[in-house]
């Protein structure tokens, strides 16, 4: 569970099999992270951009059922807060869904990642926010690759983000507004 404000994890693992990081609120940057899990693992209402993680399903353990990667609970259209996850690898076993909401206004975004086959065709679930409210959610791809990338079969209501949104979201300003990660001890912001 994290709820600080300006929370930074470079290399950690997180593992578990339902609700394994509770991303309660604040800003958090995640960088070569390591997060398992089989339903809504990664979950919560925080500000929070996941660079370069590797996200590993292991939905097999559910009997034939999908998991869900993400649980997001925004639940206020002018909340600021949301998941990205940004140049990661989602890889495992089974089937997933990117993503279902929390509350009704979730927002989470795949950006530039690379997304095995495990991801259903359909990508995103309601989860009961069906009859016009699914449209309220803000679940989105872009630039994502790998063989559960084809965005044909997506539920029809995925959000289209303008240039503008999506730079905002994926940009290291979306948590770190105030260089508060540019100043860690060791330069989390470097290639490696």
């Amino acid at each position: 569970m994290i709820s600080g404000d300006k929370s930074a994890f470079y290399r950690c693992g997180f593992f578990g099999l339902q609700d394994t990081l509770w991303d309660v609120q604040g800003r958090h940057y995640f960088k070569l992270c390591s997060i398992q899990g089989a339903v809504d693992f990664v979950f919560g209402a925080g500000q929070s951009i996941y660079e370069r993680c590797t996200i590993s399903v292991i939905a097999e353990a559910l009997d034939g059922l999908a998991g869900f990667i993400t649980a997001q609970g925004r639940s206020d259209p002018k909340d600021t807060n949301g998941f990205v996850f940004k140049g990661c690898n989602v890889i495992g076993t089974g089937r997933t869904y990117l993503g279902r909401p929390w509350r009704e206004y979730a927002r989470v975004v795949f950006y530039n990642s690379s997304l095995s086959d495990i991801v259903t065709p359909e990508g995103w679930d309601a989860w009961g926010n069906d009859l016009g409210r699914e449209y309220m959610l803000t679940f989105a791809e872009h630039e994502c690759y790998g063989k559960g990338s084809n965005t044909l079969n997506r539920v029809k209501w995925e959000a289209r983000l303008d240039r503008k949104t999506l730079t905002w979201l994926t940009n290291i300003g979306y948590v770190d507004d105030e260089g508060w990660i540019s100043r860690q001890p060791f330069n989390m912001l470097t290639t490696t």
